[in-house]
């Protein structure tokens, strides 16, 4: 950012530029170990058409050494968060994730699988595409794999009933394609639930400071997602499993985020396509139902996914049928209702219906 451009507030006191100029000479603001990592492979990773940020590049200089500036106000003072995973720039100025992973892993080969040319193509496919794949040079054994740059699915929250169904309508229709493809995901939880918000942020976000845009420092307000409706992708395959024709769909292991799964277990074989059923269920309940007000009609639907035996929820197929049905008798005037939080305060809920009333 333009020096010129900053708010007073960003520049420091003399006082206290002088101590961060202090915990400069000491180190503070280095590239820790993982990020060196990223650094040592930019070279590499340009070569094959992706820019990292300018704090991972060979030479980076902090931009506010010397100056008066914040350095939360400096876009290259923000820190990576997950030591596998950055965002880098195409040449055609597209942001992606780029992952470490292992060389010919499952996850790799499944998620690659299920979003090949020809399955891609399909609309009830909500796989993350996976738009390139190569070799680290620096760690054999060791590869990248390139996806769009996404959200989680809640990141900005939702805020109408018709928002909350396109979530499970898209999230149903996607379990469905995948375990029509012989997949069971085994971990498709709340974390594992992305969003393309491009439509909600068209110029753009950054990718660590998400709620700014991408210098890292202006705050973005989004679009409603009622109007610019997004698109939902289930990601990370690392537990999951494919089955060929004449294979027994039975598995065992107790891992995963959501361990309500009342059937999981090391020793005792199970069935992973009705988990992926409760894991989603169980999803719909806690981060819908049991948040908002107004969710009442899709509590069949919950129920009969998170029953305790898994013989008696339905396939991700009849859980979609049943969907429908709910949606289609959802009227437009319930479906543009305003969310509200079940611990939302009297005074603000009072406040949100009256900008509702004057359109705000």
């Amino acid at each position: 950012m333009n020096g010129t451009e900053l708010p007073a507030h960003a520049r420091l006191s003399p006082s206290t530029a002088h101590r961060y100029a202090i915990a400069a000479e000491k180190g503070t603001w280095d590239l820790d170990t993982v990020e060196k990592k990223w650094r040592d492979r930019q070279s590499y990773l340009a070569s094959r058409g992706y820019m990292l940020r300018p704090r991972y590049r060979p030479g980076w200089t902090p931009s506010w050494f010397g100056t008066d500036v914040d350095p939360f106000y400096c876009e290259d003072a923000i820190r990576q968060l997950l030591p596998q995973i950055l965002d880098a720039t195409r040449l055609d100025r597209t942001v992606v994730c780029l992952k470490r992973t292992k060389v010919h892993s499952l996850e790799t080969e499944i998620a690659r699988f299920l979003t090949s040319d020809s399955h891609q193509r399909d609309p009830k496919n909500h796989c993350v595409p996976i738009l390139d794949t190569f070799s680290d040079p620096l760690e054999p054994g060791r590869a990248f794999i390139v996806m769009p740059l996404l959200r989680p699915f809640d990141d900005p929250e939702f805020a109408h009933i018709g928002e909350v169904l396109d979530f499970v309508g898209q999230t149903l229709e996607g379990i469905g394609f995948i375990h029509k493809m012989g997949v069971a995901h085994r971990d498709c939880a709340d974390q594992n639930i992305m969003m393309d918000a491009r439509t909600l942020y068209p110029r753009g976000w950054h990718p660590i400071r998400t709620n700014c845009g991408p210098d890292g420092v202006r705050e973005l307000p989004p679009a409603a997602r009622i109007d610019c409706p997004v698109r939902y992708y289930f990601i990370d395959f690392g537990l999951a499993t494919r089955f060929l024709p004449g294979d027994s769909c039975e598995v065992v292991g107790a891992k995963g985020r959501d361990q309500d799964v009342p059937e999981l277990s090391n020793t005792i074989p199970y069935d992973p396509f009705k988990v992926d059923i409760f894991i989603l269920g169980h999803l719909y309940q806690t981060d819908f139902h049991d948040k908002y007000l107004g969710l009442d009609f899709l509590l069949p639907l919950i129920r009969a996914m998170t029953n305790e035996d898994p013989n008696q929820r339905p396939t991700a197929q009849a859980a979609f049928n049943s969907f429908q049905s709910v949606y289609l008798s959802i009227s437009t005037a319930t479906s543009r209702a305003r969310l509200r939080r079940r611990d939302e305060p009297v005074h603000e809920r009072i406040y949100n219906s009256m900008r509702r009333l004057v359109g705000q």
